[in-house]
């Protein structure tokens, strides 16, 4: 990042407060974080401030339930989804276990599928090591519902 990209970012953010004074809106700093994204180890972060006020650095963050790191690593978002995606097939395994195929694979796939499926656009997994950790749900799914054809892959594996 050059000196001219650093001015500009600095002056967003004071323009960004003036406009805050403006609508007589308040901006919390501290819950605010900083993330450079870069493959490229940085010797010297640079730091942003919000008026007077110091912009914590941060490596990741979530948002809107996609966890994004400064690296655009995706190995912490797909343990979050597969950890959200059993939890939710172990609630409906629980409370519909005997229920006929239809009643399992509704929940399935409004619990569990929107689980795994939310945010793909972003972060679709393309490592074999990503697939091949977000298929056993499906496996599990398909065996609970009896109906591998209904459940399916959503990630294939790439050659």
């Amino acid at each position: 990042m050059d000196s001219s990209d650093i001015d500009n970012s600095r002056t967003d953010l004071n323009r960004l407060g003036e406009w805050v004074v403006e609508n007589e809106m308040k901006i919390n700093p501290g819950k605010s974080r900083a993330v450079s994204f870069t493959k490229v180890r940085v010797k010297e972060r640079i730091r942003y401030y919000f008026g007077d006020q110091l912009i914590p650095e941060a490596s990741s963050f979530k948002y809107l339930g996609i966890i994004i790191r400064s690296d655009l690593n995706w190995a912490h978002h797909v343990n979050y989804t597969l950890q959200k995606a059993w939890k939710a097939l172990y609630f409906i395994m629980c409370i519909f276990k005997k229920g006929n195929n239809n009643t399992k694979h509704l929940p399935y796939t409004a619990l569990v599928r929107l689980i795994l499926e939310y945010g793909a656009a972003c972060w679709d997994p393309y490592r074999e090591g990503q697939v091949s950790a977000l298929n056993p749900v499906q496996k599990r799914a398909a065996k609970f519902t009896n109906n591998m054809s209904q459940v399916g892959k959503l990630w294939h594996s790439v050659d």
